[in-house]
């Protein structure tokens, strides 16, 4: 079953650890436990994860300690506390250190998957970054996307055709992109990535207008294309592999173009630019403005 998410819980009642291991495994979450709230800030100091489920009243460090230490270390973790007679003054201390829910104690295998499925959820939705201006295109695309999705859906080795389509639709496969073909599909998001970051052909970030290739092959390289390289960074005000403000130019490396007796060589979109001398790289831009 695919990895849902890492889940602490955190409780000095060996039989609510076993219990919650068992359930939330089988429901295809990462799970790790602790006895107590110190033992869980050793873990949790080791290792991230999305979301803590923690007792309140434990010996020593607990549940309030645990979370008000986590919302100074781990603020991105979600918490869910365990109670079994919860004083209105306990729930209001967890409250205000931001708890998304709480597990009345005894609680059954349907509760505990209900809230642990909606925190688990908001969660992922508070950890996401601010949408960029290539994320937000993506999602006026979301409709052409489940259509490739659903056409493929139940043929033999459709992941690689879906994502062929989905970079010829949206340019490039960001990871919300690849969440969203992993759900459509049913596997792993970590299958889909997989499949992305093998193949060259595909590419994670997004292209400018024009795609911008300088050749590092050994007989251009000799012939200064580092160089050619280092005029385009400056001009462009991008690294390799980034792309400009604008979207207009993206600029990329590459071994070898198969084109030695031209070297040093530069291409453009399809075009092939020889013999390029670097101190006037930046003319054959303008010929794309």
């Amino acid at each position: 079953m695919a990895d849902n998410g890492k889940i602490l819980v955190v409780d000095d009642e060996p039989i609510v650890l076993r219990s919650c291991e068992k359930i939330l495994t089988s429901e295809g979450y990462s799970i790790a436990l602790a006895s107590g709230g110190q033992e869980a800030i050793n873990v949790l100091q080791k290792d991230d994860y999305d979301l803590v489920i923690t007792d309140l009243k434990m010996p020593g460090v607990d549940g309030i300690d645990l979370i008000k230490w986590l919302r100074n270390s781990k603020p991105a973790t979600g918490v869910v506390v365990i109670t079994g007679h919860p004083s209105q003054e306990t729930i209001k201390d967890a409250l205000n250190l931001g708890i998304i829910d709480y597990l009345p104690k005894p609680f059954t295998p349907p509760v505990l998957i209900d809230v642990t499925s909606k925190a688990m959820k908001i969660t992922m939705v508070r950890a996401l970054p601010e949408k960029s201006p290539e994320e937000a295109d993506v999602e006026s695309k979301t409709a052409d996307l489940e259509k490739i999705i659903a056409e493929n859906r139940n043929r033999p080795g459709s992941l690689i055709p879906v994502l062929q389509q989905a970079q010829g639709l949206i340019g490039y496969l960001p990871p919300s992109v690849q969440r969203h073909i992993a759900k459509g599909l049913n596997i792993p998001v970590s299958e889909v990535h997989g499949v992305v970051s093998f193949y060259s052909f595909f590419t994670m970030k997004p292209k400018g207008k024009h795609s911008v290739k300088v050749c590092l092959g050994t007989a251009c390289y000799v012939k200064r294309a580092e160089e050619i390289i280092e005029k385009l960074k400056a001009t462009l005000n991008i690294d390799v592999g980034e792309v400009t403000k604008d979207r207009k130019f993206s600029l990329e490396s590459v071994r070898c173009l198969g084109a030695c007796g031209l070297a040093p060589v530069v291409v453009i979109d399809h075009n092939t630019h020889a013999s390029v001398d670097p101190v006037k790289t930046p003319e054959i831009l303008k010929e794309y403005e």
